[in-house]
């Protein structure tokens, strides 16, 4: 529970779902904010998962090393 990657790792997953919600409310609610943002909310969404992702393979990596 302590590891950094790990709360690293769940932080970023975090990051992604509150964006992942923006995105989809924007959708739902669609008009002017919408037409600004899905795209911009979008690429910031695909970052954070690349950036989660790696998190949660690091994790993984430096917990099978026996650390």
């Amino acid at each position: 529970m302590g590891d950094p990657f790990f709360i690293l790792a769940v932080i970023a997953c975090v990051a992604v779902v509150i964006v992942l919600a923006l995105g989809l409310g924007g959708f739902a609610g669609g008009g002017e904010f919408n037409k600004k943002n899905s795209n911009k909310l979008m690429r910031y969404r695909i970052g954070a998962q690349f950036i989660a992702v790696i998190f949660i393979v690091l994790f993984v990596y430096f917990r099978n090393q026996g650390g």
